[in-house]
């Protein structure tokens, strides 16, 4: 087992004992929230350099970034996971580029969507990284490093990254801010008329579907777009 599937197994086995404990996660939460509302800034840069550590450690950050949501709120929270994934996957390209690329060679050598890859980002670079990020098809911790084996400069892939994440982003931190408010419309400190629940119900409603939406059409162009340059078939591209 590699050190960051470990880590991801302690973390899981740490977060089930909790929870069978009954630990007061939720508790923790808001206070942690509290915290970071008296110190913004120092809260800020510990959680983008924690977010930045785990996107070089291939630690999945979906946790973090509902976290986010439900820490700092919709706005800063977008601005802090965009931070923290942009500059981890800028760490993971330049040690893929520059000190494992041996190592990450050998992991994906064999894969017909990385030789793909390769071929690909000779030509539009910039389109091809956006797409890879709007797309779940290509996983965002593999890439990272995968990227740094291609011909794609560092500059486009860092404008390319952070804005093809905005929409996931957006939406698991909106998700995190939404998990808040549901625990302060249950404590009575916000507003329980229907107006405020359809809106955080339709907020909801029209993120997830817009965000589908877009990861759907880029899949589709992210798919042509290998297969174009592999010459795969369509299920071979999906291996």
């Amino acid at each position: 087992m590699t050190a960051p599937r470990a880590l991801l197994l302690v973390l899981l086995v740490a977060a089930i004992v909790a929870a069978a404990a009954g630990l007061p996660l939720t508790r923790w939460l808001v206070d942690g929230a509290a915290w970071a509302e008296l110190h913004p800034r120092g809260a800020g840069a510990l959680f983008v350099a924690a977010y930045t550590v785990a996107a070089v450690l291939a630690v999945p950050g979906t946790l973090l970034t509902l976290a986010a949501g439900f820490v700092f709120g919709l706005g800063f929270g977008v601005a802090l996971v965009s931070a923290g994934s942009v500059l981890g996957a800028i760490a993971a390209f330049l040690l893929g580029r520059f000190v494992a690329r041996g190592w990450i060679v050998r992991r994906i050598a064999d894969s017909p969507r990385w030789r793909a890859l390769d071929s690909a980002a000779r030509h539009d670079a910039f389109k091809l990284v956006l797409l890879a990020r709007l797309s779940p098809l290509l996983p965002y911790n593999m890439s990272n490093y995968a990227f740094g084996l291609t011909a794609v400069r560092l500059r486009d892939y860092a404008l390319a990254s952070w804005v093809g994440m905005l929409p996931a982003t957006v939406l698991y931190v909106y998700i995190g801010s939404l998990a808040k408010n549901v625990a302060a419309l249950r404590s009575g400190q916000l507003d329980a008329g229907w107006p405020t629940r359809a809106l955080l119900v339709g907020g909801l409603i029209a993120t997830v579907g817009l965000t589908l939406l877009i990861a759907h059409r880029a899949t589709r162009a992210l798919r042509h777009r290998l297969e174009a340059d592999d010459g795969a078939t369509p299920e071979r591209a999906a291996e």
